[in-house]
């Protein structure tokens, strides 16, 4: 079995019920969350007017390679009303594979660790309440270090709550 790290966003609808059912639809796909991140709260990136995130974290393991996860993924999606994927804008969620075990890939339509991923707060906040001393396996730093050279403004993510689902929220960073 290996190790994914799994984001999970949505500003569109009931978002904690839309992540809640994405993280549903993991387990019937094979791939089993381990434990799963509190949900925080963000504006969104892009200038755009749009309702805010709500984002959040899944530690899973999964027998799927990272081609066939990123395939699950994207058709969680579109099964939870998500536009095609890379369409900017609102959607209702939005999952990305964060990482897969110590996996440094770089193919057309996957790169491992996801490319963005050291520069999210949004993702980091909830990725270092799982493991603050999770290794970016290309950039080489904890996510700890990651999420201080970030420097984020009081606020900017914010905590929202538990996800409403069957698996482990994190009651603070571990040390695995």
């Amino acid at each position: 079995m290996s190790r994914a790290w799994i984001a999970l966003g949505g500003n569109l609808g009931d978002r904690a019920a839309l992540l809640a059912g994405a993280v549903e639809r993991l387990r019937a796909r094979g791939i089993a969350p381990l434990r799963l991140s509190h949900a925080y709260e963000t504006a969104p990136e892009s200038a755009a007017a749009e309702p805010p995130y709500l984002n959040a974290v899944c530690e899973a393991e999964t027998a799927l390679p990272p081609r066939e996860l990123l395939r699950a993924l994207q058709e969680i999606e579109a099964a939870l009303g998500r536009p095609a994927p890379h369409v900017p804008g609102p959607r209702t969620v939005d999952l990305d594979l964060l990482s897969y075990d110590d996996l440094v890939l770089e193919e057309p339509g996957l790169i491992l660790p996801h490319p963005r991923l050291h520069r999210r707060g949004f993702v980091l906040v909830p990725l270092c309440e799982l493991n603050v001393h999770w290794r970016h396996p290309h950039v080489g730093l904890e996510g700890g270090e990651l999420l201080a050279a970030l420097a984020l403004a009081p606020g900017e993510v914010r905590l929202h709550g538990p996800l409403p689902v069957g698996v482990e929220a994190s009651s603070g960073a571990s040390r695995r």
